[in-house]
């Protein structure tokens, strides 16, 4: 792009990053700036909006935090060539950085929205190499004997290997940056209550099943059950951290 001019002063002085971040955003989405070339400088930056260096900061910040940029020290700024895995990062750092301590049941509520229907969609499009996946994620979590991180892990990944097989290339996307979130609270459940990796198991194999007979009713409606036990058993961890705390 050379020297080109491509952003004007701003005029208001309010919320001066925000709106600095909006605009190399819209230039990035319209390819104005395509993947992998460089943006100006922080100093053509800042002539070009006429803002301060910390205003200008604190929107690269912001861009690179949602994935959009790269910024590699002594060479400069770079459009991101945008994958998979950066667009869940992003999601998954805006869900940790905007969400309190007591996005628990917020979790359990946004699964029990989206599952049921992978599930279902699961049962009417998988192959069988999702099958074979699934059959050996359930082989580990009855073996499992680590931690109770470990025994999160595989729970998720079942989940994960379910919205792959539904064939729908958004719900990966929107499945993953949840269940990163996951494990740290499924992980205490499963030391808090007993019963958790025998539900899950039961639930699992009723769900991979139901997807193997390609009755998508009837995976939606044992994806349904296993999210309400998930949430009861949410409730009995909340609550015993809270009894803690007294």
């Amino acid at each position: 792009m050379g020297n080109e001019i491509m952003f004007s002063p701003i005029a208001s002085r309010e919320q001066i990053s925000a709106i600095i971040s909006q605009q190399i955003e819209e230039a990035i989405l319209s390819k104005k700036y395509l993947p992998g070339s460089k943006l100006p400088s922080e100093n053509e930056l800042c002539e070009q909006f006429g803002v301060s260096r910390t205003s200008v900061r604190e929107a690269l910040g912001t861009l690179e935090a949602q994935g959009l940029i790269v910024i590699h020290k002594g060479k400069g700024m770079f459009v991101n060539k945008l994958s998979s895995e950066t667009v869940t990062n992003s999601i998954q750092k805006y869900l940790i950085h905007r969400t309190d301590r007591n996005y628990v049941m917020d979790l359990v509520h946004a699964r029990q929205i989206l599952e049921p229907a992978i599930a279902y969609y699961a049962a009417l499009n998988h192959n069988h190499d999702d099958i074979s996946r699934m059959k050996e994620n359930i082989k580990m979590l009855t073996e499992c004997d680590g931690g109770y991180l470990e025994l999160a892990n595989l729970d998720s990944l079942f989940h994960l290997h379910l919205a792959r097989a539904s064939r729908n290339r958004i719900m990966p996307l929107l499945l993953d940056p949840i269940h990163k979130l996951i494990p740290e609270v499924k992980s205490t459940v499963y030391e808090t209550v007993d019963d958790a990796k025998d539900s899950a198991l039961i639930w699992h194999q009723k769900i991979l099943d139901a997807v193997i007979e390609g009755n998508a009713q009837a995976a939606k409606s044992a994806m349904e059950e296993h999210l309400k036990i998930a949430e009861e058993h949410a409730e009995r961890m909340l609550k015993a951290q809270k009894s803690d705390a007294k």
